[in-house]
């Protein structure tokens, strides 16, 4: 999936968006996806200005949109329809390694559970082999409407 499919599908626009392709996505199991990390990002200018570092809430934001395309990968009437995905919960999170510019993200999602509009999803974030971040990150799906 490429960012106009991306785009179709989440709301996030600028500067929030943190999710550039989608590589890998099995219907209600996984989906792996990737953000390249770049120094015009706007959150580096003050985090840091010596050692520019990508915020780790942002970390688990990146890996809530992939979560949140797979919930909609399952769910064929959501995508451009007027559901939307809220955070729920972050469980277990940590943070393993520092992500800097010029670094690519990469976020491998799997759904654990799904019932009654919530979804539990495991989330692990990469760089090349080193784990980021992880979390237990749980969502639900609600009509905007």
């Amino acid at each position: 999936m490429d960012i106009h499919q991306i785009l179709k599908k989440l709301p996030h626009r600028y500067p929030i968006l943190l999710v550039d392709r989608v590589l890998a996505v099995e219907p209600g199991k996984a989906i792996k996806a990737l953000k390249n990390v770049t120094i015009n990002e706007p959150f580096f200018v003050g985090h840091f200005p010596h050692r520019p570092v990508m915020p780790g809430v942002l970390m688990l934001e990146a890996m809530a949109q992939t979560a949140a395309l797979l919930a909609f990968a399952e769910d064929a009437a959501a995508p451009g329809s007027d559901k939307v995905i809220y955070f729920a919960g972050i469980d277990g999170a940590r943070f393993k390694r520092p992500v800097e510019p010029g670094d690519q993200l990469v976020m491998d999602v799997e759904l654990i559970r799904h019932k009654a509009g919530i979804y539990k999803f495991k989330g692990t974030a990469r760089v090349g082999e080193d784990i980021a971040c992880e979390a237990e990150l749980m969502c639900t799906m609600r009509s905007i409407a």
